[in-house]
């Protein structure tokens, strides 16, 4: 009997999303599209918090810090993405691979734990307000904010330990557009069934926790809100939350599915991780900006003293 000697993989190719060059052509203007908004979008967001002094809340704060997550998020992912629908050399190293894998994990658990974070802060606003100024203060949110980055890297390096430990000597070809937990542990050469529980467990600590966490804050935060006896009020309550509920869904919805339930077709998993990957950090600063009107204020304010500074100088 031969044996053969597999050696480590050093490099992996990255099949993408389809292999048809028309495909690819319309996937790049999409995906840069959506890079460009996303970009433009969280950059601005973070720009009119900084600028404009009514936004010096506890509430843009966190807001803030999910614009930086979700921008290194996307800029991860994004850039290699349209390099590779453009060429026809589809590789990466594995050290790249570790590292874009750890940099996603770090990213997208830091958001998990953000988005708990901003629960609480609504629910302390609307259900303790009297009392919001002495609970919220700003040493409180920065330690929260710190404590949701740590453990956003802490969960990523466990998740990126169990997954890259494992040797990998077989095919080298990933069935994804970007280097993905359960995309390389499908191409593992031994058991990985230790490797699957480690990444449930961490999944169940950065997702199924803070989901957790934000249920029982909009519950006391709907039970809150019904008992208001002003209509206004109760409009503004729910416009004021219901931002950050929709990115909940969409963030933590799709991020369950891959990581918390039985595995789906590769195509299936692709489209939905192209959703968390590349949507959401778009839709977030849109969802946040359109359905505020402390931040349209904001950027009324700046583009109104632009123009009169550019009148001033012309005249």
């Amino acid at each position: 009997m031969i044996k053969v000697n597999k050696t480590q993989v050093t490099e992996f190719i990255l099949l993408g999303l389809s292999d048809d060059p028309h495909t690819q052509k319309l996937l790049f203007i999409l995906f840069l599209g959506i890079y460009m908004v996303t970009v433009l979008g969280n950059l601005l967001l973070m720009f009119l918090v900084r600028a404009d002094s009514w936004l010096h809340t506890p509430m843009y704060f966190f807001l803030c810090n999910l614009s930086l997550a979700d921008l290194c998020f996307s800029t991860n992912i994004v850039p290699q993405a349209l390099i590779h629908l453009l060429s026809r050399k589809k590789t990466i190293s594995f050290r790249r691979c570790a590292a874009q894998l750890l940099l996603f994990l770090i990213f997208g658990c830091t958001q998990c734990a953000l988005l708990a974070v901003m629960s609480y802060d609504r629910y302390v606003a609307i259900c303790n307000p009297l009392h919001y100024s002495s609970i919220m203060t700003w040493r409180v949110c920065i330690q929260l904010a710190t404590v949701s980055w740590t453990s956003g890297i802490l969960v990523s390096v466990v998740d990126t330990t169990f997954t890259l430990r494992l040797p990998y000597r077989g095919s080298n070809s990933i069935a994804h557009f970007f280097c993905e937990a359960p995309a390389l542990l499908a191409l593992a050469s031994t058991d990985t069934q230790t490797s699957e529980m480690a990444i449930f467990l961490m999944g169940v600590v950065i997702l199924l926790i803070p989901v957790s966490l934000i249920l029982v804050s909009y519950g006391h935060i709907i039970v809150t809100v019904v008992k208001m006896k002003s209509a206004a009020g109760r409009f503004k309550a729910f416009s004021t939350c219901g931002s950050h509920l929709m990115v909940v869904i969409l963030f933590y919805g799709s991020a369950i599915i891959t990581y918390m339930t039985p595995k789906s077709s590769k195509e299936q998993e692709k489209l939905v991780s192209v959703f968390y990957a590349m949507v959401t950090p778009m839709l977030n600063p849109l969802i946040y900006s359109l359905r505020n009107k402390d931040v349209k204020g904001a950027l009324w304010k700046v583009a109104t003293k632009n123009f009169s500074s550019r009148l001033r100088i012309t005249h």
